[in-house]
């Protein structure tokens, strides 16, 4: 499938590393200028936004908090100021405080829900007046296998993900008829730091769960995001699209 993103301007936060830097440099691969948002990582921020723009696209990095919308807000007003659009919002920050629900303090819990799905709201919100003007917008939301079938000890970050496939089914609904597509996807384990930190006896447990007995690659979840972004999504909305190597209950 070829895909042309050519003059289009994608945000994709959390995009220092992992799912979010993969989604990054797929879609600039494409032809699409990338606005950076990391909140710690800027080292590895600097070093995506120079593969960029190696590539001959536009690129800068963000430091913003998606838990604050007036950092997120301040994020989109410089995109807009810098390239006069936005096009692609890939809602991919998220944050794990795994324990169980009896040992989990209130700032575990808060803190996954504000980053991983009020964070989703206040992007998209901050995006969505100016998609709305363009009758045009893409909107890529990262869910998580967890959030359909849930974890032990994972209570916050499961309702966190689930609630994203709830807002994206909904907004779908209310943006349908105005040009602007919201999607999600839902990896199962995929090869992040996250991952590749975890005891062997845990990643050889995880593996048993999976069909294809490996774990996903950030690329492979990257390129639905591409898809999802491209013309050839245009009639696909409120979708979840499951990247988890057949790790079904």
């Amino acid at each position: 499938m070829k895909v042309n993103l050519k003059g289009r301007v994608a945000i994709v936060t959390g995009s220092s590393r992992g799912i979010g830097r993969a989604s990054a440099l797929a879609l600039a691969r494409e032809g699409a200028d990338i606005v950076v948002n990391y909140l710690e990582c800027e080292k590895e921020a600097d070093e995506i936004v120079d593969i960029i723009r190696k590539m001959g696209r536009q690129s800068f990095k963000v430091q913003a908090d998606v838990r604050k919308f007036q950092f997120v807000s301040k994020m989109v007003e410089v995109t807009i100021k810098t390239f006069g659009r936005i096009d692609i919002l890939v809602n991919n920050a998220g944050i794990i405080r795994d324990n169980t629900l009896r040992k989990m303090k209130l700032n575990e819990w808060e803190n996954v829900l504000a980053t991983n799905l009020t964070g989703v709201f206040h992007c998209t919100r901050a995006v969505l007046g100016t998609m709305l003007k363009q009758e045009s917008g893409r909107i890529i939301n990262i869910s998580s296998v967890i959030g359909q079938m849930g974890n032990f000890g994972q209570t916050n970050y499961a309702a966190s993900k689930a609630g994203v496939i709830g807002f994206t089914k909904s907004l779908a609904r209310e943006l349908a008829s105005k040009g602007i597509t919201v999607n999600a996807i839902a990896p199962g384990f995929t090869e992040t730091s996250l991952v590749k930190n975890l005891p062997e006896k845990i990643k050889a447990e995880l593996l048993e769960r999976i069909p294809m007995k490996r774990f996903a690659r950030p690329e492979e979840i990257a390129a639905v995001v591409v898809f999802l972004a491209s013309d050839a999504s245009s009639f696909i909305t409120g979708e979840v699209v499951n990247v988890n190597g057949g790790m079904y209950m």
